[in-house]
């Protein structure tokens, strides 16, 4: 028994969903059910009941599940223990962030935190969200600037910063792209680009709760990952896009960023969360959290 195929086996037993597991897990559901069934095939008994409306676990896998769940905490807690002894030696903070806090907010923050640790160096993994938090509970990373999580996790540490504002990208030559701001109705038959859910549920969601909240439909055409790649598309005259508001920062040829007159109380935005392993004090990472705190009414007003 692997523990890979242990920490695949949980994340199933705890969604009863292979596609969803898959997903947490940052894997292909044809992998992840290759792990399970390898796990099954060591350990000689059936750990699920299958079928295609639902998975259920079975009495070895109830067994398996509490279990596992103590030993997968207890590598972890070991884990920790001698990363935090790395630490005290450390002379790197590694950083994961989203493409926003990457661009936005950690350049922002590090004349502060050089001036604060000279001494330490410091690397940024830019990533979507979903990269990010394995990277960080297996100790690859310090800490990350992240869309919080719907549910919250025990083994993270998380602190919300701020909402992200959003606007609208659209080409230079559209008749849109003279206006000062726009409603929802205003782009109701707007070919629209979107991220896909998989990758970026936050960007997709903000886009169908706009819509759903002024009671329309929004006209889709593209699902498209990357937003360099989707401000391409804008140029070209492809659709519009709600994006985040420092994605106007990236000055696209061509492209125009309208501002979107939403009304008292409209979804709009896009949260920005920091998150770190436990609570075990790191002062390169406490001191830049500490510089976070100092800087947000700022970084609120770049943002925001």
């Amino acid at each position: 028994m692997e523990l890979r195929q242990l920490r695949c086996f949980i994340a199933v037993a705890d969604a009863l969903h292979f596609g969803h597991a898959a997903q947490q897990l940052d894997m292909l559901p044809s992998a992840l059910g290759r792990h399970i069934r390898l796990l099954e095939e060591s350990l000689n008994v059936r750990l699920f009941v299958r079928s295609t409306r639902s998975v259920a676990l079975t009495a070895h896998g109830h067994k398996l599940l509490e279990e596992g769940k103590k030993i997968v905490a207890e590598v972890d807690a070991l884990e920790a223990h001698f990363r935090r002894q790395g630490r005290l030696q450390a002379r790197t903070l590694r950083i994961g962030a989203i493409d926003s806090a990457a661009i936005a907010l950690v350049p922002h923050l590090l004349p502060a935190f050089r001036h604060a640790c000279p001494e330490v160096d410091v690397r940024i993994d830019e990533n979507k969200t979903a990269q990010l938090l394995p990277k960080l509970k297996s100790g690859r990373l310090d800490m990350a600037f992240i869309r919080p999580m719907k549910e919250s996790d025990p083994q993270l540490t998380t602190r919300f910063l701020l909402y992200e504002n959003v606007v609208l990208a659209i080409a230079e030559r559209h008749p849109l792209a003279t206006r000062h701001s726009v409603t929802i109705a205003d782009i109701a038959t707007l070919p629209l680009i979107v991220p896909a859910r998989r990758a970026r549920p936050h960007s997709h969601d903000v886009t169908i709760k706009l819509f759903n909240q002024a009671g329309l439909k929004p006209h889709i055409v593209q699902l498209v990952d990357e937003k360099q790649t989707i401000l391409s598309m804008v140029a070209s005259e492809v659709g519009g896009a709600i994006m985040p508001r420092w994605a106007a920062r990236m000055a696209t040829p061509h492209v125009r960023f309208v501002a979107i007159d939403h009304g008292e109380g409209a979804f709009t935005t896009l949260p920005l969360a920091v998150a770190w392993v436990g609570n075990a004090p790191d002062t390169a990472r406490d001191t830049l959290l500490e510089i976070v705190s100092q800087e947000l009414p700022h970084l609120i007003r770049q943002l925001c």
